[in-house]
């Protein structure tokens, strides 16, 4: 079995799936390879709108990297790229939405932080472990647009879990629920963004993004350059004449 599986849905969302539920969905290098093909399979396939990204099994969404690996490497300083980081290391202009069915320790949160969205069980922890073992998390540091200052420092140099609960309070996740709802809760949020029109959507994505590292005048600015294209698409006339026929619009990407 592969060590990450990929579901292309006739609905417009992939599912990633990280398939090693015996050690907890460690990240170890068959792992990191196939989130990299699957996270470029699914930017490259203009058939797919939006991508959830889930572990196997009910323990895990990801452990982390795999730390027995990391020791027969005698790994020191990561090099660049080793990671699949979406907006990082890996170009995703289209939403993703974590579904988070276990624990998120380390590198697992990192992957659900890289994400758009998440969604997480009530069974759900989220922990940045790494001065437990005397490693860094230098990908931490966009936390501080995402969570408070004084919980981003507790996080950090405690290493103690989060909850579901609690990471919902701190502004980390979107929703919790029932593990047994996990899946139908992120499709449900991914199909709500599939509905509209993707070259819009693609842009509201960015000037998020904008926004996170430029100031008010200069994001606003880059924000009009953002839309340019979706305003000038067939789509923007699609949309309004959809609602005056009182009809669903058929999105063209165009």
């Amino acid at each position: 079995m592969s060590d990450v599986l990929f579901d292309a849905r006739d609905d417009g969302v992939a599912i990633i799936t990280i398939n090693r539920p015996e050690a907890r969905n460690a990240m170890s290098k068959g792992v990191r390879e196939g989130l990299f093909d699957a996270w470029e399979r699914f930017e490259k396939d203009d058939a797919l709108r939006v991508a959830i990204l889930t572990g196997a099994g009910e323990r895990a969404f990801c452990a982390g990297g795999d730390l027995k690996e990391m020791s027969q490497m005698a790994l020191a300083v990561p090099p660049r790229g080793m990671f699949p980081v979406p907006g990082d290391t890996i170009e995703v202009t289209k939403p993703t939405i974590a579904a988070v069915n276990g624990v998120a320790y380390a590198g697992g949160w990192l992957l659900a932080q890289a994400c758009d969205l998440c969604v997480a069980s009530t069974n759900a922890k989220f922990a940045v472990t790494e001065a437990k073992v005397g490693r860094g998390a230098p990908w931490a540091a966009p936390l501080i647009h995402m969570i408070p200052q004084r919980i981003m420092m507790e996080v950090l140099l405690t290493g103690k879990p989060l909850d579901a609960k609690r990471a919902f309070e701190v502004g980390l996740i979107n929703r919790v629920v029932a593990p047994e709802d996990l899946m139908d809760a992120s499709l449900a949020l991914a199909l709500d963004i599939a509905e509209g029109a993707p070259l819009s959507v693609k842009a509201m994505k960015e000037v998020v993004l904008l926004s996170i590292e430029m100031g008010k005048t200069a994001a606003l600015r880059a924000a009009n350059h953002a839309f340019e294209t979706a305003y000038r698409s067939a789509d923007a006339q699609e949309g309004p004449r959809a609602f005056a026929e009182k009809r669903k619009p058929q999105w063209r990407g165009e």
